[in-house]
């Protein structure tokens, strides 16, 4: 693993590595921030998924939330959306696939399969690397995201609940089988069998078999993907057939900005807190 670079903040550090990726073939990155707390011992680590065309600096830049991250003890982790570099065809012809769109799933279809495998990645690969490397307590990982990168959270989390103690999300992708965004990519990265897109859709796994915890879902009214791309309603449905103990917002006039989770990052921060025992 190499830093890349390290700034202060908030009296911990900001920094960037990037390391050789078992699961994609490449060279991934990723940003943490290093609360001041890490200087002492081990921190909890809270893993931030990121949504389309965005990168392991988006939400580090954006969000606003490294002043409570310092209050409260995390560990803020950002990794990179996709793999980069690999100029497989038809990687960069579209903003919602391929590059900056991996959609945090481990692809079976060639020429995904061998390099799309950001479900590994962040399930595995990634935690390993940073409670080998940096100040991160093992088995207290919380994770969250926004819209692709709510997806990847809810969908992570469901999937490995040993894994991942706390989960939240900001307008994820809650039914990717049935929406354009999701569509386009699980048919591409999966295949056609749709039995198969299933393993990769929140609603659908939430439904089936509820997180054994809370979970948090900040959705704004006005954003515009609301009723063509996101679905919350779909993870409500879910809940209630499951018994899923979800706390879903829905919060008037706030659109699918950065603008959006600044506003509320504070709370998600905390929920996590609560859970990882920051």
């Amino acid at each position: 693993m190499k830093e890349l670079s390290r700034q202060r903040c908030f009296g911990g550090w900001q920094c960037v590595y990037s390391h050789a990726s078992e699961s994609t073939g490449t060279e991934m990155r990723f940003s943490a921030y290093l609360p001041p707390q890490a200087e002492q011992g081990k921190v909890p680590a809270l893993y931030f998924l990121a949504g389309l065309t965005c990168t392991e600096e988006t939400f580090m830049i954006k969000a606003g939330a490294q002043r409570l991250a310092a209050e409260l003890g995390l560990m803020l982790v950002a990794c990179d959306t996709s793999p980069r570099g690999l100029d497989l065809p038809g990687d960069a012809e579209h903003w919602d696939f391929g590059v900056g769109a991996g959609f945090y799933l481990d692809a079976t279809e060639m020429p995904w399969a061998p390099h799309y495998r950001m479900g590994r990645y962040i399930n595995e690969e990634l935690p390993a690397l940073v409670e080998a490397q940096l100040p991160a307590a093992p088995g207290r990982r919380g994770i969250f995201g926004h819209s692709m990168g709510g997806h990847g959270a809810l969908v992570t989390a469901l999937r490995h609940p040993q894994r991942w103690q706390s989960v939240s999300a900001f307008a994820p992708i809650a039914n990717p089988v049935a929406v354009p965004w999701g569509q386009k990519a699980l048919g591409r990265y999966l295949g056609a069998d749709e039995s198969q897109w299933r393993e990769w859709d929140a609603s659908l796994l939430m439904a089936r078999q509820p997180y054994p915890g809370d979970i948090l879902v900040d959705q704004g009214q006005s954003d515009p993907f609301l009723e063509r791309e996101l679905h919350p309603q779909a993870l409500q449905d879910a809940a209630q057939r499951s018994g899923q103990s979800l706390t879903l917002r829905l919060q008037p006039g706030y659109d699918h900005s950065y603008w959006f989770i600044q506003s509320f990052i504070g709370d998600h921060l905390r929920h996590h807190a609560a859970q990882l025992g920051a």
